[in-house]
């Protein structure tokens, strides 16, 4: 079901997806995240590493009372402060959804699937 915006000049609808999208662009953005994770279960302790092309599959997005709540699914980079790259991606998706598309993003939930060594 698509969001829907209300402005001066009629309705806008925004899918999950194109937010799904959106979002995990914006995430791809921060420093310390290696890439998108899949929602699924871990195979063998080894989190699937998505590409650019696969950004939806790491991303989910809730509605509720009206508000949004997007569940992100990484793979951080070694030697970087977890607590920190999951806080400067919470901080840029939630910017990036309010301000820049006009959604209220109520909560950005951050599920370290991984951490990686980049060579």
């Amino acid at each position: 079901m698509p969001m829907q915006l209300s402005t001066e000049l009629g309705s806008i609808h925004v899918s999950d997806h194109c937010i799904a999208v959106i979002a995990g662009s914006a995430a791809m953005d921060c420093y310390g995240l290696v890439g998108m994770a899949s929602r699924k279960q871990l195979k063998d302790g080894i989190a699937e590493l998505l590409g650019r092309d696969n950004l939806t599959r790491g991303v989910e997005v809730r509605r509720v009372n009206e508000k949004l709540h997007i569940d992100l699914y990484i793979i951080v980079s070694y030697g970087t402060k977890i607590s920190e790259v999951a806080h400067n991606i919470q901080s840029k998706v939630k910017y990036v959804l309010n301000d820049v598309i006009g959604l209220q993003v109520e909560e950005v939930h951050i599920i370290v699937q991984d951490v990686r060594v980049l060579k």
